[in-house]
């Protein structure tokens, strides 16, 4: 796929970098990872030691000075090449983008440097089992005594929590003003005690495990809250803004490999007289799926664009087509390239079977795309609301 002329020569160069390092891997390893119910490790590793992790992060901290637009490209090359890697759209994206616009000195130097060089990972709490996609109706609480702060809640479908040094807990505290509640967001080590985790079944294969966790009277000390108790949903949309253009990123790379693995097929499977890829009836819909992922990455281009020049307002509605794109064309490509394979595309051996689930997260996770379609229509469209 051909490279956009918006990027520039270091961007191109990052993704050729990246790619090569994901070729390395590939799904092959990838596949193996999840079948052992192990995890990404090496790959993990090895993209720390070339400094890919961390590439959003500030230098003063061990980063490298970049932004979500840097970290994107490295995640959908990843994706690309059959071995993407969840953790990075939790833990340098989201939890390290939090850290370094808001958190305090103390905090920085505490979890940055080891989140650029892989050797911390943070995962990030919001959904809970009762709010679903209305982040007003968490419940999850946070109330001072003395100088700690005592958390209270439960949280569902969150990824990477066993392999996570700490989880980024999104919490609502009372205003003292008010009395209303407002979001907060607060640093709990996974050791803390009262801090209770358990593994959700899912038909996903993936290397990240799922699960619920509970708040059972969690104390914290002051300075796990992370930057000010009154800023509320800036500091929250801090990190869903980059969640979803991360998540754009996710299905996009997914899209790429199916869509690869299907034109590769396309080229070569004789059935008549020519390659399967010259009948239109295979070839159309291919270059469609194509076209979807190339609009969808513009898009994802924007919206980092966007967030990386401080722009949260223009970024978050750019973010949220980035992710309705790009689920849709990456549900679109994995379906047509299953279907380009026919039979041998539920086979083990071709690897694409287990993505037509993989790409349906990308519709409902981190926000669904009935969701994304209310703000549009309400926030873009100014269109009223019906809740």
């Amino acid at each position: 796929m051909s490279n956009p002329v918006i990027e520039t020569e270091e961007h191109r160069a990052l993704r050729d970098a990246v790619a090569a390092l994901g070729k390395r891997y590939g799904r092959e390893y990838f596949t193996r990872v999840v079948a052992e119910g192990a995890h990404t490790d090496e790959l993990w590793a090895e993209a720390a030691k070339l400094g890919y992790l961390g590439v959003n992060l500030p230098e003063e901290y061990g980063g490298g000075g970049g932004g979500i637009v840097e970290l994107s490209m490295v995640l959908e090359e990843l994706g690309a090449a059959g071995c993407p890697l969840l953790m990075l759209v939790v833990s340098p994206a989201i939890c390290g983008t939090v850290i370094a616009r808001f958190g305090t000195e103390e905090q920085k130097r505490a979890w940055l440097p080891g989140l650029a060089d892989g050797s911390r990972k943070m995962a990030f709490g919001i959904t809970e089992p009762d709010a679903g996609s209305n982040s007003h109706r968490i419940t999850t609480t946070a109330r001072k005594d003395g100088g700690d702060w005592v958390l209270n809640g439960r949280k569902v479908f969150i990824s990477g929590v066993d392999i996570a040094d700490a989880t980024l807990i999104v919490g609502r505290t009372e205003d003292d003003r008010t009395g209303r509640l407002k979001p907060c967001l607060f640093i709990v080590p996974r050791e803390t005690p009262g801090f209770g985790r358990s593994p959700i079944a899912m038909e996903l294969a993936a290397p990240e495990k799922q699960f619920e966790l509970t708040l059972d009277e969690v104390r914290l000390p002051a300075d796990a809250l992370v930057g000010d108790e009154d800023a509320g949903l800036l500091q929250l949309f801090a990190g869903l803004n980059p969640e979803r253009i991360m998540t754009a990123a996710f299905a996009l790379g997914m899209g790429r490999y199916a869509l690869g693995r299907a034109l590769d097929y396309a080229r070569t499977r004789q059935v008549w007289k020519e390659p399967i890829g010259a009948h239109q009836a295979l070839a159309h819909p291919l270059a469609q799926a194509h076209i979807e992922l190339e609009l969808a990455r513009l898009m994802m281009q924007k919206a980092a664009h966007l967030y990386d020049a401080g722009d949260d307002m223009g970024a978050g509605e750019a973010a949220n087509m980035a992710k309705y794109a790009a689920a849709e064309a990456a549900v679109h490509a994995v379906d047509q390239a299953v279907h380009t394979l026919g039979g041998n595309g539920l086979t083990q051996e071709y690897g694409l079977a287990s993505m037509v689930t993989a790409a349906r997260v990308a519709r409902i996770a981190p926000v669904s795309r009935e969701m994304i379609l209310n703000f549009v229509s309400h926030q873009t469209l100014g269109l009223p609301k019906s809740y």
